[in-house]
């Protein structure tokens, strides 16, 4: 048979034949490249593991220092405000112990002076003695407000917000 005695469909086997063998030849060289790039990953993936496996290590014991730094600090802190406690506790004490002795003689010296002031203009005793204790109990009031708003600026002194 000659190649000029071909018939159309002879013709489309070999040209379907050659399809074929040059399908199979360009997906053969896909695959080797395929293979090739597959390999290359793999060695990239066991590179950055070999590599970056040290620094997870690394890390995790970093983390862990500051974890126990943290830990300290808060010992730290928890006992700066235990002291704090207590060195307002020791205050609040030594300002008791000044403080109610002040208004009392602040308050009796008060309530002299005015009912002695009481007794002069109206020679009555009783009424001497119920103006005594009105202003003894006054002053001691006074001397609550100024010790509680002692080292306050007042409202139209306040220095203005930031």
């Amino acid at each position: 048979m000659s190649l000029l005695a071909s018939t159309a469909g002879d013709i489309l086997d070999y040209a379907l034949a050659v399809f074929f063998v040059a399908s199979g030849l360009g997906l053969a060289y896909m695959l080797v490249r395929l293979g090739g790039t597959f390999g290359r990953l793999s060695s990239f993936l066991r590179g950055s593991e070999r590599d970056l496996l040290p620094v997870f290590v690394k890390a995790g014991g970093t983390v862990d220092r500051v974890n126990d730094q943290l830990d300290k600090l808060d010992t730290v802190t928890d006992s700066a405000v235990s002291m704090a406690d207590s060195a307002d506790t020791a205050v609040r004490a030594v300002s008791t112990a000044i403080t109610t002795p002040v208004k009392k003689v602040t308050g009796f010296a008060s309530g002299v002076s005015h009912g002695l002031a009481a007794f002069r203009a109206r020679r009555n005793v009783g009424e001497a003695m119920s103006v005594a204790k009105d202003a003894a109990a006054r002053r001691e009031a006074e001397i609550d407000e100024d010790l509680r708003t002692a080292g306050r600026t007042p409202p139209e002194q306040q220095p203005p917000a930031a």
